[in-house]
């Protein structure tokens, strides 16, 4: 199988080498590897033309600038990146950040998972952080769902979903909707993903416009957004934070915001959520 590794990057000068070594050196060697430079201000560029220079496997692309909004800023990247490229060509499509490292089987187990599983859709390790000397799970998502920073996609399951959405959710977006289509989102937990930074710490939107938001976006009716909403206020221990994030979820309602999937999208995406809620909650 042939991969396709798009990495949107963004100031990352100091970050980059380090993802970008670790796919020099997989044991895995057939793939292709597209930065997209998202309008960098930073010596982003110069790094990647030191790999581009050396290895016809690395090309790149320059963006101006997009706003920096959760979700639609990478996937737009990503996008562009992949708009250059005749997916055909390739077996397994990834998006990759710009600050992990891989371990050095990374690619090779993943493409071992797809060759042997036939259902499989979605594959990925576990991101790890660095904590105190030692790198530790990261632990802000459940051990079965593949993070954003590092997904491999099967070229026909990518395909048959249409692709990752330009919005904020879209990380989970997919994985409900290769579920709807029969397809599997599998984690390897052996493969451990270093991840150099902790994600979200450049966001200038408030903790409760941001949940508001995501479950707006992420299509969800009004009874289950307000289930997750309490969800995430009894982490906090505050019920105002309940109600603010209410408050941003009721506000992209009443303007209307373009969502980014179907309706029958939408519908499987508050069904899966409920199904899961009445097997956690209600134990049926």
């Amino acid at each position: 199988m042939r991969f396709l590794i798009i990495i949107p990057a963004h100031n990352e000068e100091n970050n980059l080498p380090f993802t970008l070594d670790s796919l020099q050196q997989q044991s895995f060697k057939d793939f292709k590897v597209v930065i997209v430079n998202d309008g960098s201000t930073d010596k982003t560029a110069e790094v990647i033309k030191k790999y581009t220079d050396g290895d016809s496997r690395f090309e790149t692309i320059n963006l101006q600038k997009s706003a920096h909004q959760p979700g639609s800023k990478v996937v737009n990247a990503f996008k562009n990146g992949l708009n250059t490229q005749n997916i055909d060509e390739f077996d397994v499509i990834c998006k990759f950040d710009a600050d992990i490292i891989l371990s050095e089987n990374y690619l090779k187990t993943v493409e071992e998972a797809f060759q042997n599983n036939p259902k499989y859709g979605l594959v990925g390790g576990l991101l790890y952080v660095e904590k105190e000397g030692d790198w530790v799970y990261e632990g802000n998502s459940n051990r079965h769902h593949v993070r954003g920073p590092m997904k491999a996609y099967r070229k026909e399951s990518f395909i048959q979903m249409g692709g990752i959405r330009e919005t904020l959710g879209w990380d989970n977006i997919d994985a409900i909707l290769l579920e709807n289509l029969g397809w599997k989102e599998v984690v390897l937990p052996e493969l451990q993903v270093k991840l150099i930074k902790v994600k979200g710490a450049d966001y200038t939107i408030r903790p409760a416009d941001y949940y508001g938001r995501y479950f707006y976006f992420l299509g969800l009716n009004r009874f289950l957004a307000y289930i997750a909403s309490s969800k995430e206020a009894m982490k906090s221990k505050s019920i105002s934070f309940f109600f603010s994030i209410i408050k941003s979820y009721e506000s992209c309602r009443s303007q209307k915001l373009e969502l980014k999937i179907s309706k029958a999208e939408q519908k499987a995406i508050n069904d899966q959520r409920w199904n899961m809620l009445k097997k956690k909650w209600l134990k049926i």
